[in-house]
C-alpha cells in the first residue's frame, strides 16, 4: 500500500547555493482504506479466521471418521495436516465459484476430508460433480437435497447408506448444497460433514469477494484514465482559435493533432500500452503547447530505443510533462529514459521555481478530482505493478522538480529504433 512520504536530504554536486537548498526525496501516493477500515477486508479476515478454526475442529473432534486415524499414522503426519492439505489442494477451485468445472476439481480433495464416504456436490437444480460409491442417481440426490436448499440447514437422513445435506452459502444466498452419504452415521460424522460446508461455504464467499474487489478497482483504473486535464483542453482550444483567421492551415493542423491526443486518451484498450505510444502521445501534446508558448518553451527528450517496447500503464508519461511544463517555465524540461537491465527508468525534470517538500506531499496525498495528475500516475503505478512502484518525487523551493518513474520490463519490443534518439523540442518534426 502507498506509504506516507519521506523526505531526505539529496546530493548535490552544483553551487554552494543549491548545496545551502533544501531538497527532498519523497514516496507518495494516497493512503488507502486498511482492513481495519473497510468492511469487504473485515469480512475477508474473518471468513479466513473461521475457515482456518473450521479445520482444526475438523481435524480434532471429526479426525476418527473424517481423515482415518489409522491411515494418518500409516502417513506418520497428524490428521490436521492432512486436513489443511486438501483443503489447500480444493481451495483454488472453490475460490474461483461454483461451476460444474470447480466442482469437478474440488470434489475429489473434499471426499479426502470425509474418508470413505461418497460426496456429491450440487448447485440448486442439478448436480455438478460426484466421487466416491455409494450416492444414488442425480434425482434421488436432488430431492434430498430440496429441504436443504429451502431451508438453509444441515439435514440428517437416517438409512443405509445414511446421507448429511449441508447448505452452501454466499453472502446470505443459498448457492447449491453438498450431499455426503456412507453407512454408519453419528453425531461426529455429522458436525464433521457440516463443518466442511461451512469451510466450503467461506471459501465461496472469499472468491465472490475477490472478484468484486477486482471489478472496483478495474472500474477505479477506467475512471483514472478518463481524466484529461479540463485547462489543458481549454488552453488548446483556445489556442487553436487565435489561429483561424491569421494562418487557417496551422489551426487546421493543430486541430488535428488536438483530435489524436484526445482519441488516444479516451480510449478503452488496455490498462497498459508501450512506451512508444506515450512518446507519440507526448509529443502531439507538446506541438499543442509549443504552439501555445513559442519560444519559450524548451524541451529535451533522451529515450534509449531498447525500452520502446516496454509495458507502461496508460496515460502516465504526458501528466508528468504537463505537470514539469506548468511548474517549470520559464525554464527547459527534460525527459530522460534508459534502459536500466530488468526495468526502465524514466525521470521527467524541470528547472523551475520547485516546491516545498511538505507542500508536495500534502498536495499529491490528495484525492484526484480533475485532470491526471501525478498522485493519479502514482495510484495506477502502485495499482498495476505494486507499492514499491510508486512516483519518486524530488524537489526543494527554487531547485526545480525532478519525478522518477521505474517501471518492470515486459520483453515485447518495437521495430526500427537503432539508436539513442534526442530531440531539442521547438525544432519542426517528431520523435523519430
Amino acid at each position: 500500500m502507498p506509504g506516507p512520504a519521506r523526505a531526505a536530504d539529496r546530493r548535490s554536486g552544483g553551487s554552494a547555493g543549491r548545496e545551502r537548498g533544501r531538497a527532498a526525496r519523497a514516496h507518495i501516493g494516497r493512503s488507502r482504506a486498511t482492513a481495519r477500515g473497510d468492511p469487504r477486508e473485515r469480512a475477508t479476515v474473518s471468513r479466513v479466521s473461521v475457515a482456518v478454526w473450521v479445520l482444526l475442529c475438523l481435524a480434532s473432534a471429526g479426525a476418527g471418521f473424517a481423515l482415518g486415524r489409522g491411515r494418518a499414522r500409516r502417513r506418520g503426519r497428524p490428521a490436521a495436516l492432512l486436513a489443511l492439505h486438501f483443503a489447500s489442494l480444493a481451495m483454488p477451485a472453490l475460490r474461483a465459484g461454483l461451476t460444474e468445472e470447480t466442482a469437478h476439481r474440488a470434489v475429489r480433495h473434499l471426499r479426502a476430508l470425509l474418508g470413505r464416504a461418497a460426496l456429491v456436490i450440487t448447485s440448486r437444480d442439478r448436480v455438478l460433480a460426484r466421487e466416491g460409491a455409494g450416492a444414488p442417481d442425480d434425482a434421488a440426490v436432488l430431492r434430498a437435497v430440496g429441504p436443504t436448499l429451502a431451508e438453509a440447514r444441515t439435514r440428517v437422513i437416517p438409512g443405509e447408506p445414511g446421507a448429511v445435506t449441508v447448505p452452501l452459502t454466499t453472502g446470505g444466498r443459498v448457492v447449491g448444497a453438498l450431499a455426503v452419504y456412507r453407512s454408519g452415521i453419528g453425531e461426529r460424522f455429522a458436525r464433521a460433514a457440516a463443518e466442511v460446508g461451512a469451510w466450503v461455504s467461506g471459501q465461496l464467499e472469499l472468491g465472490e469477494l475477490d472478484t468484486a474487489r477486482r471489478r472496483v478497482e478495474e472500474a477505479e483504473m477506467r475512471a483514472l484514465q478518463a481524466q484529461i486535464s479540463p485547462h489543458f483542453v481549454y488552453n488548446s482550444l483556445t489556442t487553436i482559435a487565435s489561429f483561424v483567421r491569421t494562418d487557417p492551415e496551422r489551426a487546421r493542423e493543430l486541430l488535428l493533432e488536438f483530435a489524436e491526443f484526445v482519441r488516444y486518451a479516451l480510449r478503452r484498450k488496455a490498462d497498459l500500452t508501450t512506451l512508444a505510444d506515450e512518446l507519440i502521445c507526448m509529443d502531439r501534446y507538446l506541438v499543442l503547447e509549443r504552439a501555445r508558448f513559442g519560444d519559450r518553451l524548451r524541451f529535451t527528450v533522451q529515450v534509449a530505443p531498447e525500452v520502446l517496447g516496454v509495458r507502461v500503464p496508460f496515460l502516465c508519461l504526458q501528466p508528468l510533462v504537463e505537470n514539469a511544463i506548468k511548474h517549470g517555465m520559464p525554464g527547459e524540461v527534460r525527459v530522460v529514459i534508459k534502459d536500466a537491465g530488468s526495468e526502465a527508468h524514466i525521470w521527467v525534470e524541470d528547472d523551475g521555481i520547485g516546491m516545498d517538500p511538505d507542500q508536495v506531499k500534502a498536495v499529491l496525498s490528495e484525492e484526484p478530482t480533475t485532470g491526471i495528475g501525478l498522485s493519479n500516475v502514482d495510484r495506477r503505478m502502485r495499482s498495476i505493478f505494486g507499492p514499491e512502484y510508486g512516483l519518486i518525487v524530488e524537489t526543494a523551493p527554487n531547485q526545480g522538480t525532478k519525478v522518477h518513474l521505474r517501471i518492470p520490463k515486459n520483453r515485447a519490443r518495437i521495430a526500427g529504433y537503432d539508436g539513442c534518439v534526442t530531440r531539442q523540442v521547438g525544432i519542426p518534426g517528431r520523435i523519430p
